[in-house]
């Protein structure tokens, strides 16, 4: 227990002496951790936006507008059998109109027009979801095939241009951000290396004092180790306490853009609070430790 003692005090000590120095490491740590934070907020974003618009792919077939109920029906069940369809969804004229009017009640020339018409000059449709989007130029494929009467026009839609775009963009976002966090991490090792580096210097008499008089080098190391740790905490503390307020700010202009889904950033940091900044802490104490031990090791040779 004294040596324990021994050993924090020893550590708070160097921390206080070298201020200007621990507080470079800990905002060094910082701007890391926030970069390592941000890069997996765009990436959830992202995979969000992907699955956004997965959920909107869909295959629509017009039919004549003369075509009884019952041959509707036959062409839904045929294409509900195939493998590559997760739904078929009959849109009747009515059906139709009572959308078209939802779509536009803001635009009283649309209304207006239609009113003037005195018809409903809409069509009936099938709109048919792909199971697996990956597979979706294969279903477009097979609906080509149909040959079928009451089918009057098709609406194949290409999404997978869309989510090429931001699966691209999404990759360069990704490549420089860990482009980013990698200068971060070298910039970190040099910091820690030198923070040590000069308490080490600060305390060099101390040190062959300790050794002269049989300390071991456990107890020699154990300070600059327990240092690494108290910066490897304090920096993920704060910024968990930076990171959250930003996510509460973000959240609302995300639930805007995404209106209609359940797209909520926030709730999955709390959700994986432990695993997400407790892997953060692994990561910046390791990387801590390793810059320390280089340095004593180099260092605290008498």
């Amino acid at each position: 227990m004294l040596s324990l003692y021994r050993i924090i005090k020893f550590s708070f000590q160097d921390i206080v002496r070298n201020g200007w120095l621990t507080v470079a490491t800990i905002t060094i740590l910082l701007l890391a951790l926030f970069s390592i934070n941000t890069l997996v907020t765009v990436r959830l974003i992202s995979d969000s936006a992907v699955a956004a618009i997965k959920e909107k792919i869909d295959i629509s077939l017009y039919l004549k507008p003369e075509t009884p109920e019952s041959e509707i029906m036959a062409l839904k069940a045929k294409l509900t059998n195939s493998d590559k369809i997760k739904s078929v969804t009959y849109v009747s004229k009515a059906s139709a109109l009572e959308s078209f009017r939802v779509r536009y009640q803001n635009n009283q020339e649309i209304l207006a027009a239609l009113k003037e018409l005195g018809r409903n000059p809409l069509s009936p449709n099938l709109t048919i979801i792909p199971k697996d989007f990956n597979e979706a130029d294969l279903l477009i494929n097979e609906l080509k095939m149909i040959d079928n009467p009451i089918i009057e026009s098709r609406d194949f839609t290409d999404n997978s241009i869309i989510l090429a775009k931001i699966n691209n963009v999404t990759a360069r976002v990704n490549e420089v951000g860990l482009f980013i966090i990698s200068i971060f991490i070298l910039i970190s090792l040099l910091v820690v290396y030198n923070t040590i580096r000069v308490a080490i210097y600060t305390h060099r008499q101390e040190i062959e004092i300790m050794r002269l008089v049989g300390a071991s080098h456990t107890f020699i190391y154990m300070p600059y180790l327990f240092s690494a740790f108290i910066y490897s905490l304090l920096s993920v503390l704060i910024i968990i306490s930076v990171f959250y307020p930003f996510l509460t700010i973000l959240q609302p202009y995300l639930e805007v853009f995404f209106m209609g889904y359940n797209v909520n950033i926030l709730a999955y940091f709390v959700d994986n609070f432990l695993f997400i900044f407790g892997l953060q802490f692994l990561v910046v104490l390791v990387i801590n430790a390793l810059a320390s031990l280089f340095a004593v090791r180099k260092y605290a040779r008498i």
